[in-house]
């Protein structure tokens, strides 16, 4: 089996994104060219994963999720580690990889330049849903959002990265229809920050570094169980102010090209995973399951009311 490079999360003292310079720079949109598409050797299926969180130890669950693949498409699999989100969609739009792990946002993006299509995603708890969650440390006063916003000119706020659909466009079209925010530097709080990721978002709300910051709900409530194993209190500093509509779960994505026969086959190599390190590794899933673009349609809609498809 070939060794597998992937990071699904980062310390804490990194970026959500990697360490390459720029990882939140929404995508321009590439001039498609087939001449230019290489075909991928069939003896090998590339796996990319953009990271979204820290979760500690994950080597085994991705080592035994490559011998899954590996088993059930019979050809070598490779995941490997993407820097930022221009690398990935680049990656899909040009079929020089044959599946990744995006975020709905990062995924919107792929679908309007290329039409990647998204194919699988992930239950919890028997969900495919998720939010996203405005918090603040549960000894401050504020019972909700209105409440935190009544005192806005003294808030520092963090989003998670400027590209994560729970960690900004979501929250921030939010805060923008009710005339607070526009941008990192068109706002009405003391100070916005871009944390670049969930998990360090968290860890600045609990650390009252900041006032208040937006993350994804299953992203938290893993945190919550996996420092509740370890004997922490983050379930008890944290308190939800607001939370939004449901959320389709990140996709599993390939490019447009890829054929339907291929598509069955790794939506069933999915749908069979019980293996626990697997599932523990993607928010906790309990199951993997199909997914299709219309699921994603509302994402779509924010990411075109926020300007968030193309390059400012």
């Amino acid at each position: 089996m070939k060794k597998w490079i992937v990071t699904l999360g980062l310390a804490l003292t990194l970026s959500a994104c990697g360490a390459a310079d720029e990882p939140d720079e929404v995508v321009q949109s590439p001039t498609i060219d087939e001449n230019e598409a290489t075909e991928q050797d069939d003896s090998e299926f590339v796996v990319a994963v953009i990271p979204s969180q820290s979760m500690g130890e994950m080597q085994t669950g991705l080592d035994n999720l490559e011998i899954h693949l590996s088993e059930r498409l019979g050809r070598d699999v490779v995941v490997e580690q993407y820097p930022n989100y221009n690398a990935v969609v680049e990656a899909i739009n040009y079929s020089h990889i044959d599946l990744a792990f995006l975020g709905p946002l990062t995924y919107i993006i792929a679908h309007e330049q290329s039409g990647a299509q998204a194919i699988i995603t992930q239950e919890v708890d028997g969900s495919p849903y998720y939010y996203s969650n405005i918090i603040t440390h549960a000894d401050r006063e504020w019972e909700n959002l209105d409440d935190m916003l009544e005192e806005r000119a003294e808030v520092d706020f963090a989003f998670a990265s400027i590209s994560s659909t729970s960690g900004h466009l979501i929250p921030g079209l939010h805060l923008r229809k009710l005339g607070f925010y526009e941008s990192e530097d068109d706002h009405a709080f003391n100070q916005i920050q871009f944390a670049g990721s969930h998990d360090i978002v968290t860890t600045l709300v609990q650390d009252q570094t900041v006032d208040a910051g937006a993350v994804d709900s299953a992203i938290l409530e893993a945190l919550m169980q996996e420092d509740e194993a370890h004997g922490g209190t983050l379930r008890d500093d944290i308190k939800v102010l607001w939370q939004s509509e449901q959320l389709y779960q990140y996709p599993w994505v390939v490019p447009a090209d890829t054929s339907d026969e291929l598509i069955e086959q790794l939506q069933q190599a999915y749908a069979e995973i019980e293996d626990e390190e697997i599932l523990r590794i993607f928010g906790g899933a309990t199951r993997f399951v199909e997914a299709d673009d219309s699921q994603y349609a509302d994402v779509l809609e924010a990411a075109r009311e926020f300007d968030m498809l193309t390059l400012e």
